[in-house]
């Protein structure tokens, strides 16, 4: 048993045995509403999904077997409902949180095929069904969560499985497949014990290689470089590719944060094994990243960062917990040991101590609760560290926010510093003894009294954080100096009293957060920042005065009634409120005694002389004459009273039988309240009665705070515990209960008399005769009547017992079985049934007079409706406290949990351990949610039960209040009718049907409209229109005919309804398919369509937003029907012939939506060729004749009507609308959000397009510019003639010769979609009509002048040639003939822009190809190509030549994967292949030869422009050859640029380190456009990583590099070294660049190595510096000089923030240069001030290790120089 349900109070906790049985009917009952045979029926198992969450919640004891049952009856319901997304989102859901909470116990196998077969019919075909997509994303989600929980159940041999089904789908790494495939396989492989064979060095290499294929790519990396992005970026941090991952996968395949930081913790922490080299590598990292995480160098990078230590601690703290848990391990050899464990802290110190004091506030938590967990794994190191930097921030006050971070660091090692000053076991020999400890804590005790500060909340939450945490270990507090032995220098008497005085004076200072509002809802805490900000004052009081000796709480609570005697605070009523009700929780006796009875008292004697309104509920109303004026009470008294009564309300919830002594003063009082005249005051009452009566008749904790369990090692201390360690018979003592007595039901009940029955009569009265002629006085009575009644309702909660439901049939079963689920109860039960309904019945009728008489008046509403909703709602109230008292828990603080693993006392658990009061706080709100459910799912399971009528006729007054004219009135009631219809599905139809007839009926006022909107908008109503056809017919014609209403925001809100509607559409039912026989009183299936279908007509003059939803919703059940068998095609045929007409329809939108549907419903492809006719001859198609599909009758007769594609194409070409800044790349979708608003596209988009969205390879060739191809117009087309075959072609033709050769670029956009999806089609009698007339019309294309539309046209041929099949793999037909109709050689004639034309459309094609599968016709293209380029890199225009080198990166990219992927593969002409294998290799040879030979010649060139010329007869002929090695040369580098961008040079490697030497060497030549592109070629291979053998040849490149005579080439290789390891020189510039990368080298480089040059230079300084005072200092030039005194400023800057021992001599010498000539004097200023900036923070402490003579040296280069220096 959980200990929760352990320490539930005894009544309840004695039920919970119950459970297990009760568990074992809720499973046999599912299964027996489950029929495999009908797989409808699992619609009914839905409604058991609550209940069995409802077991998982409560934690409840329940049998494994009955477990395992659920399971597999779960997975088989799971498999076998496709298309029924809604019903595998529930029970994927729930699935999920079974297999999570047993995974360990639970021995099952499951399957993974079937999950992915679902997944891929659900997500990852083209012709999915009609869901929403809200309900996709959903699915989506379920399906990918329950695979994760249920790959540890994946049998033996399933990794090898699934890793070769997906294999081979990431061989080629340019094609979008490959994207889904890492998704899938990082899915679905298993690393489960039967698994372990399968993850060899092998594979890891294999991974390796492929996570390399794809550099570069965001998705692919799962974004590793942004970790390393800071350290590595050289200035600017930008992204600079665009390699990009279609939006859907990125969408399913999502990161859910941007850094993989926890897969990276978690590797460096399992890779830490005794011995390893991972140590040296990971303080090499930290000494890296540890800058970054100073305060002063915060940005983008610090959320990551903080993630990553955030985790690396986290993992830490597991894997020490796991290998404690094994102590019989096998493998002692890999168990971190205490060196290793020192080790570890010690590094990631370094990285606490600099984020210790970070402005970012998510960081600085992280640290501290960092520290809190490491000072447990190793103290001797952490502690001291928390220690000083505690003291360092007491020294510098000026910074409040470190005092407040400081403060928190102790409480959070609180507990770690009490153990280790009383444990013996840590070795603490470098620390004088564990006094430093107890200082520490004494230190921050008294330092804490100060800290309490009205002006600075953060400061004064700390510091009550830390006196919680302080008191939380101390067993008691007493002054007895013995037990304290180890707080010798506190006496507690005289700090509770300064502690008091504090606490007091900050009390009267608080100033009220907002202006407390004087409505109905005034709480009695609307605090100040103490309560609002965490529970951390409350939670102080309440352990301070809990662990105080009887002595000491006497002491304390004099003080405390003398000040709440003697102060009257308004504005901290909640506050002084909790301090009383901390004492009387503490000490209830006493504390009422001396708290309590004076303040009754006091309010008593004010109240007695005040006017009264006789409304109170006194036995003679002799008060109710009317008087003229109205009594009134001085607005101080009213204060006064007012805040004594909300002091009480808040004191008392805890009193318990204590309170019952004063019984006649506290109904004296709330008489008295009630009797008032002023409404504060009677609010005031509100709550002290409903106080009051909680503090009777509930269950709560009474000793909740007192210490039980004492340390066994440290008796002062107490022992903390946690929920998995008890055994299970014996659950550590529990909780003292309040179990309310006989005399408390009896007084509660009184009370109800007094306020419930008696204000009921009252409210009675008053609806049926007019007691009051003055309406002002009738609103007041009304007023303080349905307060009283309110209040009584709110202190009871769901003790008042709850409407027995009625049945429909007189013999029910066993009610005893059917009545209990799981056990919970509020409190003892008062009151009775009865009461509840007769409170119903009089409210019922309250609600209509209020209705008739007083619609105006909001407060009596809003009152009637908290009455209504406290009635009908049963335990919702209960609901409320816990999920608001949730919130509070997500505050939790570390200083009050131990870790699992606790090296100071060596004493391990299993899970957290907590202090005894906090876990009681849990089990307390776990009984409250217990009590909110226990009834809430008893009656929804069984159809014998429908709810009272009492209840009905309060869903009726709330129905009509959901209609109201005020909104709030209309908002509260609406929510409370949702939870009761929640409650009792039954409820919904009248709903639907009630507000359905208001959106029809034209005479609905706005208010109506709106209202029935907000309800019919919930999730409940649209799932229940899933199952009940009647509901939903009703729904659809109600939204559909009401375009009536005028007003805006009514329309505003049908449009929203609809559009939710449509993102959560989940299907129909499936009897409205078959209502024509039995009549069911809707309007059968066909008479709907019909009916649909002649609103989506243009004709009928509606507004086009209605006649866009009419057309969806018509859209979506034709597609509902189709996976129906028992619907007629009929439906399916009509709807396509409308959509088809509808794509020349007025309306662009109504255009829009018929593309999306006729992608839907044109699915069969009779005419397409199929693989083996493609392989044949193609006149075997004729075969195919007999086939047809079941639409093509209805479409032919549409498409063959005059005009009819001219027309179409006409009205689509609108569509595309060409603005100068388009600058959206083929996506796919429609482009034209220019006319489209967020509501329109969710109507029109669907969500079909998924995964198969074209383009399927990233596009990345920036000179094709964007274009307005959208692909799913091509698709029509092409569906279009697979469906109808020839004739669609024969009357295309005609419009598409016209509309290719128009002036128009729109009108050429469709033209190109049309003809992509015309070639791409591959039907039967293709081929022939390419020879008679396709191939012309490619040609004409190609030979066109016109240069606007050539995107749109490469994007054609693009489509044309896309592989076929899921993974692209498949050739379409026309693909070779494609190719070589762009192969074929150009007229001598054509424009240098036909010929960049040409270049950009092979190289769209090419992208397309898949290059481990061509054919040998492709590879000799290939070939043939790759000659004609490499002939025309010199072409004389920039344009061409960019082209030439966007296509060869293309070309030998694709050839050389071909070549890796199977190197041995002959094709049949063997010959060709041999030739091809002399040509792979010359190619190579031929490019990295020719780039150095032209190097030089560019370079002298260039050199020789620079130094005047001598001759002025320069030779014409070298200038010639000259342009034309340059244009050459930017040829290579468009090739190097594009292969870089394009994510392809993984494969050319070998080439581009081949080039590095011209791209480095022409950062600066005279030609500009030249250096341009080398900048730009620079800027990309600084993020492209080498790995061996590659690196070893750039390295040699780079040093050749670094001694070129040309300085130019020396800097740009320097700024290329700093990324690449992420090396004196002759100019200023390039050396300052030189140290800038050494002292960044130096920071995170080998030790020994930055150790060995740091003496190097200060010897050779230090010798400069002695010559220059001896005079002798000929011979240096100022080169030489600058070159030392950088190499010792690098020294400088690579220790920032820290002093190493070295430092101070190094920067006092470096000061001494500051009397040089520049450069030397702007290096060394600079970097004295670099050094003094980020030594700035700790500077007071620092400057300690300078002696007086260095800092007068610091401070004389510090200051500004002077004209007379």
């Amino acid at each position: 048993m959980h200990l929760y349900n352990a320490w539930l109070p005894p009544p309840v906790a004695e039920e919970t045995k119950r459970e297990k049985e009760s568990f074992s009917r809720v499973v046999g009952s599912l299964r027996a509403s489950f029929r495999p045979d009908d797989p409808d029926s699992v619609y009914s198992t839905l409604k058991w999904i609550s209940v069995l969450d409802l077991f998982i919640k409560a934690k409840s004891d329940v049998s494994l077997e009955d477990v395992s049952t659920l399971v597999e009856i779960g997975l088989e319901l799971f498999i076998k409902s496709q298309n029924k997304l809604y019903a595998q989102v529930r029970w994927g859901n729930i699935l999920v949180r079974v297999l999570n909470k047993y995974r360990k116990k639970l021995s099952l196998k499951v399957q993974w095929r079937p999950l992915y077969d679902t997944l891929v019919r659900t997500h990852f075909t083209r012709n999915t069904g009609p869901e929403g997509w809200r309900l996709r994303q959903r699915h989506f989600a379920t399906i990918t969560s329950l695979v994760r929980s249920c790959r540890r159940f994946f049998p033996q041999g399933s990794a090898f499985e699934i890793w070769s089904e997906f294999r081979s789908v990431l061989e080629n790494p340019w094609h979008n497949s490959s994207f889904e495939g890492s998704g899938f396989v990082r899915l679905f492989l298993p690393t489960n014990l039967d698994s372990q064979d399968f993850f060899s060095q092998d594979w890891i290499n294999s991974c390796i290689d492929l996570w390399d294929s794809i550099p570069n790519c965001q998705f692919w990396n799962s974004q590793y470089l942004n970790m390393f992005e800071v350290p590595v970026a050289n200035g600017t941090g930008s992204y600079p590719f665009s390699v990009d991952v279609p939006r859907n996968t990125r969408f399913l395949f999502s990161n859910k944060t941007a850094t993989p930081a926890k897969a990276i913790a978690k590797s460096i922490v399992y890779l830490l094994k005794p011995g390893s080299s991972m140590q040296d590598h990971f303080e090499k990292l930290v000494n890296l990243l540890e800058q970054y995480y100073h305060p002063s160098n915060g940005g983008r990078w610090t959320y990551s960062l903080e993630r990553f230590l955030f985790h690396l601690v986290i993992q830490f703290q597991k894997r020490l917990l796991h290998e404690q848990n094994m102590e019989n391990s096998t493998q002692p050899e890999l168990c971190l040991g205490r060196s290793e464990r020192k080790y570890f802290v010690n590094v990631v110190l370094k990285l606490i101590d600099r984020g210790q004091y970070s402005k970012n506030e998510h960081l600085s938590e992280t640290v501290a609760a960092a520290t809190s967990i490491l000072s447990y794994v190793e103290p001797s190191l952490v502690l001291p560290f928390v220690a000083s930097r505690f003291h360092m921030a007491l020294e510098t006050m000026t910074a409040t926010h470190q005092l407040k971070i400081a403060l928190m660091s102790v409480a959070f090692v609180g507990r770690s510093l009490f153990l280790t000053s009383q444990s013996a076991s840590v070795d603490l020999v470098d620390i004088d003894g564990g006094d430093m400890f107890t200082d520490l804590l004494m230190v921050s005790l008294s330092n804490a009294l100060l800290g309490m500060d009205a002006n600075d909340p953060p400061k004064t939450l700390a510091t009550m954080q830390l006196i919680g945490s302080i008191f939380s270990n101390l067993a008691s507090s007493d002054d007895n100096t013995d037990e304290l032995s180890f707080m010798p220098m506190i006496r507690f008497s005289e700090w509770l009293d300064e502690f008091l005085c504090r606490l007091f004076s900050l009390l009267l200072h608080l100033e009220p957060s907002s202006v407390t509002n004087e409505g109905l809802h005034s709480s009695a805490t609307s605090g100040t920042f103490l309560v609002e900000h965490g529970p951390y004052y409350y939670c102080m009081l309440e352990i301070l005065l809990g662990r105080l000796s009887t002595s000491l709480y006497n002491q304390a609570l004099k003080k405390i009634s003398k000040f709440v005697k003697t102060n009257i605070l308004p504005g901290a009523i909640a506050e002084v409120g909790l301090l009383c009700c901390a004492c009387v929780h503490s000490n209830p006796e006493e504390a009422v005694t001396h708290l309590i009875e004076p303040i009754l008292l006091s309010v008593i004697s004010s109240l007695k002389g005040m006017p009264v309104t006789g409304f109170g509920g006194r036995a003679t109303s002799d008060a109710c004459i009317p008087t003229k004026a109205k009594p009134t009470l001085s607005p101080a008294l009213e204060t006064t009273i007012d805040y004594q009564l909300k002091i009480i309300s808040v004191a008392i919830s805890y009193g318990g039988p204590a309170l019952l002594r004063y019984k006649d003063q506290f109904k004296e009082v709330i008489v008295s309240a009630f009797d008032s005249p002023s409404w504060k005051v009677n609010g005031a009452g509100d709550h002290l009665l409903r106080s009051l009566l909680g503090s009777l008749v509930l269950y709560y904790p009474i000793d909740q705070y007192k210490c039980i369990f004492r340390h066994p090692l440290a008796s002062e201390l107490e022992e903390w515990i946690s929920t998995k360690d008890y055994s299970y018979d014996e659950p550590p003592m529990g909780p003292k209960w309040h179990i309310p007595s006989d005399e408390e039901v009896h007084f509660a009940n009184e009370l109800l008399d007094l306020h419930l029955k008696s204000a009921l009569d009252d409210l009675l009265t008053m609806c049926q005769s007019k007691i009051h002629s003055e309406p002002g006085a009738e609103k007041e009575h009304l007023k303080v009547t349905l307060l009283r009644i309110d209040s009584s309702l709110q202190g009871v909660l769901s003790c008042l017992p709850d409407f027995s439901p009625s049945s429909r049939n007189s013999m029910v079963e066993d009610p005893v079985h059917n009545t209990f689920l799981i056990a919970g109860a509020t409190g003892s039960s008062v009151g009775s049934t009865q009461l509840r309904e007769k409170s119903a019945e009089i409210v019922h009728a309250a609600s209509k007079y209020l209705l008739e008489e007083k619609s105006d008046d909001s407060i009596l509403l809003i009152l009637i409706i908290r009455i209504m909703d406290a009635l009908a709602n049963y335990g919702s109230l209960e609901y409320d406290e816990w999920s608001n008292h949730r919130q509070a828990w997500k505050l939790e603080s570390a200083s009050i949990i131990e870790p699992p693993i606790n090296f100071i006392v060596s004493s391990h658990s299993k899970g957290k351990r907590r202090p005894r009061w906090a876990l009681i706080d849990k089990a307390y709100m776990h009984s409250t949610w217990r009590s909110s459910q226990s009834s809430y799912h008893l009656f929804r399971t069984s159809g014998n039960f429908h709810p009272s009528e009492h209840l009905i006729l309060l869903m009726d007054d709330l129905l009509n209040l959901s209609l109201h004219s005020y909104e709030t009135v209309r908002a509260l009631a609406g929510k409370s009718l949702l939870k009761m219809i929640k409650r009792w599905p039954s409820m919904i139809s009248k709903c639907v049907l009630s507000l359905a007839d208001n959106l029809r009926n034209p005479d609905s006022p706005e208010c109506a409209v709106l209202g029935s909107c907000a309800v019919l908008t919930s999730q409940t109503i649209l799932k229940h229109l899933t199952m009940d056809p009647k509901s939903f017919s009703l729904f659809i014609l109600g939204i559909l005919s009401s375009s009536h209403h005028e007003s805006l925001k009514a329309q505003k809100a049908i449009n929203e309804l609809f559009v939710k509607y449509n993102i959560y559409f989940a299907g129909v039912s499936r009897s409205i398919f078959g209502t024509s026989n039995n009549d069911v009183g809707g309007p059968d299936f066909a008479d709907l369509v019909s009916q649909i279908s002649s609103m989506s007509f243009d004709s009928i003059g509606l507004h086009w937003r209605y006649n866009l939803m009419a057309n969806r919703v018509l859209l979506l059940l034709a597609m509902a029907s189709r996976n129906d068998p028992s619907a007629s095609p009929k439906i399916l045929n009509e709807t396509a012939g409308h959509f088809l007409k509808n794509l020349k329809s007025q309306l662009p939108q109504t255009r829009i939506l018929a593309i999306s549907a006729l992608n839907m419903l044109l699915k069969d492809s009779p005419h397409k060729l199929s693989a083996e006719d493609q392989s044949g001859s193609s006149g075997s198609g004729d075969l195919q004749e007999s086939t047809k599909s079941s639409l093509e009758g209805a479409l032919t007769k549409i498409f063959q009507e005059e005009g009819f594609f001219n027309e179409t194409l006409n009205c689509l070409s609108n569509v595309h609308i060409i603005t100068d800044s388009e600058s959206t790349s083929s996506r796919g979708n429609h482009g034209n959000s220019s006319f489209q608003s967020l509501a329109d596209k969710s109507i029109t988009h669907f969500y079909f397009d998924f995964s198969a969205s074209w383009p399927r390879t990233p596009s990345w060739i920036s000179l094709l510019g964007s274009d307005t191809f959208y692909s799913n117009f091509a698709r029509i087309f092409k569906r279009l003639i697979q469906e109808c075959g020839m004739p669609v072609l024969f009357a295309l033709r005609s419009t598409l010769e016209e509309f290719a050769n128009a002036k128009e670029r729109s009108k050429q956009c469709v033209a190109a979609e049309a003809l992509a999806g015309v070639l791409h089609s591959d039907v039967n009698g293709l081929l022939g009509e390419w020879d008679s007339w396709l191939m012309v019309q490619l040609q004409n294309i190609i030979l066109a002048q016109s240069v606007e539309s050539v995107p749109e046209w490469a994007a054609c041929i693009r489509y044309a040639v896309t592989g076929k099949g899921k993974y692209g793999t498949r050739v379409p037909l026309l693909r070779q003939q494609i190719l070589d109709c762009l192969v074929n050689p150009l007229p001598s004639t054509a424009t240098t822009t036909i010929v960049a034309k040409r270049y950009a459309f092979l190289s769209a094609a090419l992208i397309e190809i898949s290059p481990q599968k061509m054919a040998a016709a492709e590879l000799q293209l290939h070939n043939k190509l790759l000659e004609e380029l490499l002939g025309n890199m010199c072409h004389s225009s920039a344009q061409v030549r960019e082209a030439i080198g966007v296509t060869l990166s293309v070309l030998c990219s694709n050839i050389r994967l071909y070549a890796s992927s199977d190197p041995d593969q002959s094709h049949e002409g063997g010959n060709s292949n041999v030739n091809y294998q002399l040509k792979e290799g010359s190619w190579v040879k031929f490019l990295i030869e020719r780039a150095s030979d032209l190097v030089m010649n560019i370079q002298n060139k260039s050199d020789n422009l620079e130094t005047p010329p001598d001759a002025t007869d320069q030779n014409e002929h070298l200038k010639g050859d000259s342009k034309d090695d340059v244009k050459w040369m930017e040829t290579l580098f468009h090739f190097i640029i594009s292969s870089l961008k394009s994510g392809r040079s993984s494969c050319l490697l070998d080439v581009i380190v081949g080039l590095l030497y011209p791209v480095i060497s022409l950062q600066e030549t005279s030609n500009k456009d030249l250096s341009t592109l080398a900048k730009v070629a620079f800027e990309l291979l600084k993020w492209r990583i080498f790995w061996e053998p590659h690196l070893q040849e750039a390295v040699s490149v780079i040093l050749s590099s670094a001694n070129d005579p040309n300085w130019r080439t020396r800097s740009a290789t320097l700024t290329y070294l700093r990324t690449l390891c992420i090396g004196t020189l002759s100019v200023s510039h390039v050396r300052e660049h030189a140290a800038a990368v050494l002292a960044g080298l130096m920071k995170g480089g080998d030790e020994d190595l930055a150790r060995d040059f740091r003496d190097r230079a200060y010897l050779k300084a230090n010798d400069l510096q002695r010559k220059k005072k001896r005079r002798n200092f000929s011979g240096h030039s100022i080169a030489s000089i600058h070159g030392t005194v950088l190499a010792l400023a690098a020294s400088v800057l690579s220790a920032p923030y820290d002093m190493p021992s070295w430092l101070p001599e190094h920067v006092t010498l470096l000061a001494r240069f500051a009397g040089e000539p520049s450069p030397v004097k702007s290096t060394v200023t600079k970097a004295v001030a670099e050094f003094r900036r980020t030594h700035a923070d700790t500077w007071n402490v620092q400057k300690n290790s300078f002696t007086e003579e260095q800092l007068e040296v610091l401070a004389d280069t510090s200051a500004s120089s002077s004209y007379f220096a």
